[in-house]
């Protein structure tokens, strides 16, 4: 069978294929952890199951809207008037299965082949591959020697006539970087001086932690509206992956065209999951305090434990759930005989060995570097890291 060219140059994903080898030696008997997946392991929150409950029982389970139920589009913009202050109807709201369609149906409705977007790396496995499905380019910028932040200067320097979009993500991951306030109005200045489309992405603007603070960029460049879809979702803070619920705000030049896109990709998002969604939004605030309280002290818990571990450094990360820590140190060395000549090898020959799952950072652009989650158990993280040590001291 002929397999097409777009379909041979996609790298799968790296998180996915880590948390699969983890699930297949654990069905295999072998005591796994994985730090691999960004996936809570809390209980989806008790309002979203019971919205969810009486959803079935009023036989809400056909199709709905494309663009999502009403309810839950009304649910979204009272959120983010709540938490941001900002204006948006029900009809400037798309609703998708989870946030990775909705980036890519945005991508899909700004870039022709050719064009450009602008990605700060380390950045998540898929943008790079969505970017690449549309025969669009994808312009990396590095971050790694600016403490994870685009500055002005290396932003403004990417930036060419076919520079169409650029995808910014805070609270980031991989790295757990918060971009600072100067930072996003430099790149909501450019984005309006240039006319370039800004996706948004802060699906994990509830993770943040040591007393710093989320901004959202149109609080900061409220010029920037007309050229700023946001991305958000459930699935991080609400404890929802799943559900698989993201949506995406935006102004109603683009919404529609959105909408329509994911009309012929998906019709529309699950309809019990979306009104899993409403309940959630409406009514568990104070569950996503607590598990943020919970990821608060996983993380401290983390972070003491890596800064015993020999050969890598990191800087302590502000949100999300990651750690990001360079393994250059690391690598030359070998254990049991196998050489770690990269950091996918790293990963590979620590899974299995030691049981445990990590990402490689090749996957997020920025090799020599490997991903760590920390939305795993307090005694988990005790253990994995306990065997990550014993491994890191038996390196010839």
């Amino acid at each position: 069978m002929y397999i097409s060219e777009r379909a041979r140059k996609m790298e799968p994903s790296a998180t996915l294929a880590v948390t699969a080898k983890a699930k297949s030696l654990k069905r295999e008997g072998k005591p796994v952890i994985s730090f691999g997946a960004g996936e809570p392991d809390f209980d989806s929150p008790p309002s979203a199951i019971r919205y969810a409950e009486e959803a079935m029982k009023k036989g809400q389970t056909h199709y709905t809207p494309g663009t999502g139920i009403p309810e839950l589009r009304e649910a979204v913009c009272a959120y983010y008037k709540e938490h941001f202050g900002l204006e948006y109807s029900p009809a400037n709201v798309v609703v998708g299965a989870g946030a990775k369609p909705l980036l890519y149906e945005a991508l899909g409705c700004v870039i022709d082949p050719g064009d450009e977007v602008l990605v700060f790396t380390p950045a998540w496995v898929s943008y790079v591959e969505q970017i690449r499905f549309f025969d669009g380019k994808a312009v990396l910028v590095d971050t790694s020697k600016t403490d994870f932040i685009p500055r002005y200067d290396d932003i403004k320097k990417a930036i060419t006539p076919r520079t169409r979009a650029m995808i910014v993500n805070t609270p980031n991951n991989p790295t757990g970087a918060i971009y600072d306030e100067q930072c996003l109005r430099d790149l909501g200045k450019l984005a309006v001086e240039h006319n370039i489309v800004i996706i948004f992405d802060e699906i994990y603007e509830r993770l943040v932690y040591c007393g710093e603070k989320h901004h959202q960029i149109l609080n900061l460049v409220p010029e920037a509206k007309d050229l700023t879809i946001i991305i958000n979702g459930v699935s991080k803070a609400f404890a929802m992956t799943g559900w698989r619920i993201g949506y995406a705000l935006g102004p109603s030049s683009i919404m529609g065209y959105l909408g329509d896109l994911q009309g012929h990709i998906t019709s529309n998002a699950c309809s019990v999951a979306q009104w899993a969604s409403v309940g959630a939004l409406k009514e568990a605030d104070q569950d996503v305090r607590t598990m943020h309280k919970a990821f608060s002290k996983r993380r401290d818990l983390i972070v003491e434990l890596m800064k015993d571990m020999p050969y890598i450094s990191f800087t302590e990360p502000k949100g999300a759930f990651y750690v990001w820590f360079n393994v250059d140190r690391i690598l030359g060395k070998s254990w049991n005989g196998k050489v770690l000549s990269d950091d996918s090898e790293l990963c590979k020959v620590f899974l299995e060995s030691k049981y445990v799952a990590l990402v490689p950072g090749s996957a997020f652009m920025a090799p020599g570097n490997v991903r760590i989650s920390y939305s795993n158990s307090e005694e988990e993280i005790r253990e994995g890291m306990r065997r990550f040590k014993e491994f890191l001291e038996e390196l010839k």
